[in-house]
């Protein structure tokens, strides 16, 4: 359950990783004098050269004291692609993620599409979708998916918990698949399946003993619907709700304001109520570090961890078995590259089910579709090197199809996670954000005297643990924000999929008086209770994406370098006879 890198550290640089993330951020250091410590500082030290050693060559490698102010004067794919692969030499070893790409998702270079509008991990591959459909439904390929349906359950959360068991074989089958996924132990914890992730937030606080651990602190730099629910809910139920705060502009954890809000007062003994904790920011790419946990646990509170912007595989460098969250919730769609649907998760530990409350609210069971015909290709088993060995899969029995026949369910988008590992997934994804944060941040407006970017970045920015989702803006020539909803239409009819975003609970220093009034007077701010959430567009790198989906986002984004081109696009979407773009 612990990071491979802190058992080999000489091999930290040779396999592109670093440092247990547990150890990782500065504002938990302590000292300490024993042989542990010293293997652990030099653990730590080594790591911080290779992250320093990355980030240097990431800034200096690409396009070195150079700036951008016309889109047709970049360079070249083949030119990038180049410059990519002689920065990041480690990059080739994860060749065999393109090769799932072309074997199992086709599907993403036959419609030219770039997918960058969720993060996730989708259970089965493209290639199911297309040997599992029933052919009567064929010539509607996309609005039926035959592996299984979500329908809601009206059953106490508590009962189901405490004495429910695992459903259908077909739901026991996705169950086991899972729990091994997330590295949880069924011996440990307990899974309920919920109708989306909301649901999954909402169940936890009607559930949770607000009367007697009155408080609900969160930890996030954007407006979450799912987040939102809870907290509504449990100040319906009494709970006093208190968040965290960011500091401008790299929306850094404000630390000194959450170590306050996290430990209490020598005179309190009793609990302190739910601390809620995502492991990164799923819209800016903040990662956290884990201590923040422990230290929740140390003052008292009971901790959800939110695990549904995790990276595949990151499950396996998070010490469960150390930090041991009350709740865990996670969320998996079916296939990547289609519509997202899918299904929450969320993990209970078993000590913690007795002191919970009646709930019966988003509680969900899985059911094959009557189309569905899983089983184990016999054309392609033999074929594909990307699989896994057939003892991955479970055998179960549907209820339709062959009904005496013991058929096989392949989760293959997992079992090619599982194949691939950590340190290949999270190599490609970090090459590949930090690339393009390189790239952006060397487009500027055509003008010597002023030397406007054309693109602000919120979060942090070339860092080797930062996660990979990205939230930026762009500005046009006189310094006015360009509407985030404008972009992504634009983005879409250019066949790349970005999303929008809100950050909020952000913290400005005295220095920056001067940009929290530019931010909070150039458009596109929202004004909630009091506080202001800024929209943004989002990116997130999946690990199926490659470089040239970055470079094309590139180009896209480098397209607003054109005073005229907005104004070019909306005549042009025009004389097509289609729906005029509104601004």
């Amino acid at each position: 359950m612990h990071s491979p890198c802190s058992k080999h550290v000489e091999q930290v640089c040779s396999h592109g990783c670093c440092s247990n993330p547990l150890f990782s951020f500065p504002e938990f250091t302590t000292t300490t004098t024993t042989a542990t410590t010293t293997t652990a500082s030099t653990t730590i030290s080594t790591s911080s050269a290779c992250r320093k050693l990355f980030i240097s060559k990431t800034a200096a490698s690409f396009f070195p004291n150079t700036r951008f102010t016309d889109h047709e004067s970049l360079p070249s794919f083949k030119e990038s692609l180049s410059t990519f692969t002689q920065t990041y030499p480690k990059y080739s070893d994860t060749a065999r993620v393109d090769r799932i790409r072309g074997q199992e998702y086709y599907h993403l270079s036959l419609l030219n599409r770039v997918c960058l509008d969720y993060i996730g991990i989708g259970l089965f591959s493209h290639l199911q979708l297309q040997t599992h459909h029933s052919p009567s439904s064929s010539s509607d390929l996309h609005s039926d998916y035959p592996f299984f349906n979500t329908i809601y359950r009206s059953v106490n959360l508590k009962s189901q918990l405490l004495h429910g068991g695992e459903g259908s074989e077909f739901e026991s089958s996705i169950r086991k698949r899972i729990m091994e996924f997330m590295n949880v132990s069924g011996d440990d914890y307990s899974m309920a399946i919920t109708t989306n992730k909301s649901s999954a937030f909402k169940i936890v606080s009607e559930a949770y003993p607000f009367q007697a651990s009155r408080k609900l602190l969160t930890v996030y730099d954007y407006k979450s619907e799912a987040v939102d629910a809870m907290v509504t809910t449990s100040e319906k139920r009494g709970a006093k709700v208190v968040s965290a705060e960011f500091k401008w502009p790299r929306m850094r954890i404000h630390s000194a304001k959450l170590r306050k809000l996290v430990e209490r007062s020598r005179k309190k003994k009793k609990p302190r109520g739910l601390f809620v904790f995502p492991l990164q920011s799923r819209t800016t790419g903040a990662s956290y570090s884990y201590q923040w946990m422990l230290k929740a646990q140390e003052n008292g509170w009971h901790v959800l961890l939110d695990a549904c912007a995790l990276g595949p595989k990151e499950m396996d460098s998070f010490g469960l078995s150390l930090i041991r969250p009350d709740f865990l919730i996670c969320s998996f769609y079916k296939v990547f590259g289609e519509n997202p649907s899918g299904f929450g998760c969320l993990f209970v530990k078993k000590s913690i089910i007795p002191i919970m409350e009646d709930s019966c609210v988003g509680i969900a069971t899985l059911v094959p579709a009557k189309n569905s015909s899983f089983h184990s290709d016999e054309e392609h088993s033999g074929k594909d090197l990307d699989l896994q060995s057939p003892e991955s899969s479970t055998q179960i029995v549907t209820p339709y199809g062959e009904k005496n026949k013991s058929l096989q369910t392949e989760y293959r988008g997992l079992d090619h996670v599982d194949s691939l590992g950590l340190i290949q997934t999270s190599k490609r994804t970090r090459c590949l954000i930090n690339w393009l944060i390189n790239a952006l941040t060397k487009l500027e407006h055509p003008n010597m005297e002023t030397n406007t970017p054309l693109v602000q970045i919120y979060g942090p920015r070339i860092r080797f643990d930062r996660g990979p989702a990205l939230a930026f803006n762009i500005y046009d020539w006189k310094g006015e924000k360009v509407e985030p909803s404008l972009v992504q239409k634009l983005s879409d009819r250019n066949n790349i999929s970005l999303s929008q975003g809100s950050l909020h609970k952000i913290w400005f220093d005295d220095k920056y008086a001067e940009d929290k009034e530019r931010v909070m007077t150039g458009g596109g701010v929202k004004k909630t209770k009091g506080a202001h959430d800024i929209t943004v567009v989002t990116a997130a790198v999946n690990f199926l994406a490659n470089f040239e989906d970055v470079y094309r986002l590139w180009a896209f984004v480098a397209r607003f370098l054109d005073a005229d081109y907005v104004e070019k696009e909306r005549w042009r979407y025009t004389a097509l006879n289609q729906k005029t773009i509104e601004v």
